[in-house]
Formats: C-alpha cells, structure tokens, sequence
C-alpha cells in the first residue's frame, strides 16, 4: 500500500489458507476486543462507531459469526482474554523507506524485541518516537472495488461520485480504488457512497505519505521481505511505508 498501508497485513486475501485465515482471524479478534475498550466497554456496534467499522471489515473477510461474538465478550469481559495495548513503532526499511508500524500486543516489551529484530534482520532499523511520523498524514481511507459492484461502473463514474461525495483525492491501486477524506469525514462519505448504491470494502483511518519515494529493484524486493516478515509477527495488524509502487 505505497503511502497507504503498504502491505494490507490484515486485509490480506479472502482466498488464503486456513492457517493464513486464522491469523487474520485472530488479528481481527484483537481489533474487535480493543474496539469495545475504546467504547467504553460498549459491544453495541449502533452505539460504538469504531467497533461498527472493525466488525464490517472482519465480515468482509469471512470472519465466522462466532468468532466475531466470542471477540466482543473478551472486550467487554464477559469472556477471560489477553491483557491488550495497541502499539505502534517507526522505523526505516532497505532503501531508506519510513514505516510506521500498528499493532495489539499482550506484552509489550516482547513485541517491541521482536519487531526490533524483525527490522535488523530485514535491511531496517527502528527510529525514535515521531522521526517518521512526520512524513504522514492522518487520512480516512474508502476501498472501492468495482469489480465487486452490481452493475460494474465505469473507473471515471466512481472517481466522479467519489469527488462529490466530498472526497479529498482519489488513486487507484491495481483493481481498487482508494477514496481519501478527512479525518472527520470519513463517515459522512462512506455512507453517501453506500446511498449511492456503492459496496465499500473498507473504511478506517490510515497514514498517508506526504511524499512518495522510488528505489531500486532490488531493495524493493528486501522491502517486501520486511514487509511478509511482518505481516507474520502476531502482533502486527498495519505497515505504513512511503513507498513507490
């Protein structure tokens, strides 16, 4: 996800394999629980937005009723659970890419070693608190495939509604196109786009590079390496990069 989420951890393709199925799973069950702890304890998605957005996200990718149910009980401690804290580290990747790493840990110190070792392995380095951040933007992000609509509309008829629904910018990434906002109009715009007949893939609040950078093949390739490495670490739910596509 170039200055989006560069590698969509989470978001990763509905066709995976079980095992890949139920990392997402769990990843997502972690959201779900932290979602209702930001609420106040609230497992009513009409009552608690953020929780309303994670649990549309996870049945976007298949994740089973129950799973969804047994993850609102932990958050609202109906059930026992993990001790969770989001986290979120900085650092640079082969290259020099900026990353911003997000995540739900249940022990922070382990998490922090592992994602440190994961960097030094992998070409990357972890950055003091706000070395990188800078480099970001706060953005909402919309996900529109049309390939997933009913009739397919044309890519410049999307852009268009997209535009008036207030939106900030648009870019397509491969099939999808990705809709930006303002943070506090991320809402306001995802449901115009659905009163317009439009489905939404996913809507959430990303960092958005300010600037995008090129290098070479070759580091690109390290750069995915880091960015699969990752992806694999349990705690790790979004990677931010200002990589080039």
């Amino acid at each position: 996800m170039s200055g989006h989420s560069h590698a969509k951890t989470i978001m990763a393709t509905k066709t995976a394999n079980d095992a890949k199925k139920g990392k997402i799973y769990s990843k997502y069950g972690r959201l779900i629980a932290i979602a209702v702890k930001d609420g106040g304890g609230s497992g009513d998605s009409f009552k608690n937005s953020k929780l309303k957005a994670v649990i549309e996200q996870a049945k976007n990718m298949n994740m089973p009723k129950e799973n969804i149910e047994r993850a609102i009980k932990r958050g609202t401690g109906e059930l026992a659970g993990e001790s969770l804290e989001e986290v979120s580290y900085e650092g640079f990747g082969p290259g020099g890419i900026a990353l911003i790493i997000n995540g739900i840990s249940d022990n922070k110190n382990r998490t922090l070693g592992e994602i440190k070792s994961i960097l030094n392995q992998n070409d990357g380095k972890l950055a003091g608190e706000g070395a990188v951040r800078w480099m970001f933007e706060r953005k909402g992000a919309i996900i529109i495939n049309p390939k997933a609509q009913s009739p397919m509309p044309k890519n410049d008829e999307i852009e268009m509604i997209a535009i008036e629904a207030g939106a900030d910018d648009v870019k397509w990434f491969g099939d999808e196109l990705e809709i930006y906002t303002k943070p506090e109009d991320l809402d306001s715009v995802k449901k115009t786009l659905e009163g317009k007949g439009l489905k939404v893939e996913s809507a959430k609040l990303d960092y958005i590079a300010k600037e995008e950078v090129e290098i070479l093949e070759k580091e690109k390739e390290r750069a995915q390496r880091l960015f699969d490495a990752l992806d694999d670490n349990d705690a790790v739910n979004e990677i931010y990069s200002n990589l080039k596509n």
